[in-house]
C-alpha cells in the first residue's frame, strides 16, 4: 500500500530529472571539449563508461539480450542514440555551428517521431498533442533566438541535421524492437557498438591529444556518469514505460533548461524572449504528453 504512492511519485519527477540530466551534457561538453577533440572526448567518455557498466553486468549476472537478433536491435538502437546522436552534435559544434542552433534543430525530434510513430509503432497522436508539439517548438525557437547569427553555412547544420534523424530514429527503433531488456547488459552492448564508431572517427579524422585539467577531468567523469549512465538509463526506463511521442516531447524543453544552466553557470544572458520561450515550451511538452 506504501509503496504505490510513492512509485507514483517516481513517476512524476522521473521525466524531468531526465530533462535535467539531459540538459547538463551541453554544459559539460561545453567545459571538455576545449581540452580534447570531441571524437576524442567521446572515446573517453565510453571507455569510463564501459570499464563501471561491464563489471556491474558481471557481477550482478544480468542476462543479456537473447539471440543475434536482439542484439544486433540493441546495438544498432545504441549507434543511433549514442554514436549518430552525440557525434552529430559534437561535429556541427565543432564546425563553428552556434550551441543554440544545434539545440533547435535537435528539437525538432519530437515532431519527426509524431509523424512517424503512428506508422512505425501504430501510435495515435491526438489533436492535442499536435498542438502541444507545436507550441513546443515555437517556444524553443524563442528561446534560441537570440543566438542566432550571421556567417552560419548549410554544411554546419548537416552533422545537426544526423543528429536529429539519429536520436529519432533510435527512439522508434528502440520502442519497436526492443521492448523489454536489461538496462545494465543492454547499456553495454550499446556503449561498446558505439565506442567502436567514435574511436574509429578519433584514429583518423583527430590527433588525439588532450590537454588533462582539473576542469576537464570533472567535465569527463560528469558526462560519463552522469548523463552516460543516469540520463540514458532514464531515457530506457521511459522509453519502455511510455510512449514514442511522450518520450520525445521531453526534448522540448532541453534548449530552456540547458540556457537557464548556461546562465548560472557560464553568465550568458537569457533575454525576455528566452523567458517567455521557456514558459510556452513547458506549456508545449505539457499538452504533448497528453494524460
Amino acid at each position: 500500500m506504501s509503496t504505490t504512492p510513492r512509485a507514483s511519485r517516481w513517476t512524476a519527477v522521473t521525466p524531468w530529472l531526465f530533462v535535467l540530466l539531459w540538459s547538463s551534457g551541453f554544459i559539460g561538453s561545453k567545459l571538455g571539449v576545449p581540452y580534447a577533440e570531441p571524437f576524442t572526448f567521446l572515446t573517453l567518455r565510453y571507455c569510463i563508461v564501459l570499464a563501471i557498466l561491464v563489471p556491474i553486468a558481471l557481477v550482478s549476472r544480468a542476462p543479456w539480450p537473447q539471440g543475434k537478433g536482439q542484439m544486433a536491435h540493441v546495438a544498432f538502437a545504441g549507434l543511433l542514440i549514442h554514436a549518430l546522436y552525440l557525434s552529430g552534435c559534437v561535429w556541427s559544434l565543432r564546425l563553428g555551428l552556434p550551441a543554440g542552433i544545434v539545440s533547435l534543430i535537435v528539437s525538432l525530434q519530437p515532431l519527426f517521431t509524431a509523424a512517424f510513430a503512428g506508422v512505425t509503432l501504430g501510435e495515435r497522436v491526438l489533436p492535442r498533442q499536435w498542438t502541444g508539439l507545436a507550441l513546443g517548438f515555437v517556444g524553443t525557437a524563442m528561446v534560441v533566438a537570440h543566438k542566432t547569427g550571421s556567417g552560419l553555412t548549410f554544411l554546419m547544420t548537416v552533422p545537426a541535421i544526423l543528429s536529429l534523424i539519429g536520436i529519432t530514429a533510435g527512439t522508434l527503433w528502440q520502442k519497436r524492437h526492443c521492448p523489454r531488456f536489461d538496462l545494465r547488459t543492454s547499456t553495454v552492448v550499446q556503449y561498446a557498438a558505439s565506442l567502436l564508431i567514435t574511436a574509429l572517427l578519433a584514429f583518423t579524422t583527430e590527433t588525439m591529444r588532450i590537454e588533462w585539467s582539473g576542469q576537464f577531468v570533472f567535465a569527463l567523469l560528469w558526462v560519463a556518469l552522469v548523463l552516460s549512465i543516469g540520463a540514458i538509463s532514464l531515457l530506457n526506463h521511459l522509453i519502455r514505460s511510455g510512449t514514442a511521442v511522450n518520450v520525445a516531447s521531453l526534448f522540448y524543453t532541453v534548449p530552456a533548461v540547458t540556457a537557464l544552466m548556461a546562465w548560472s553557470i557560464f553568465g550568458e544572458t537569457l533575454t525576455g524572449l528566452s523567458l517567455i520561450g521557456m514558459v510556452v515550451a513547458v506549456a508545449g511538452v505539457w499538452m504533448a504528453r497528453g494524460r
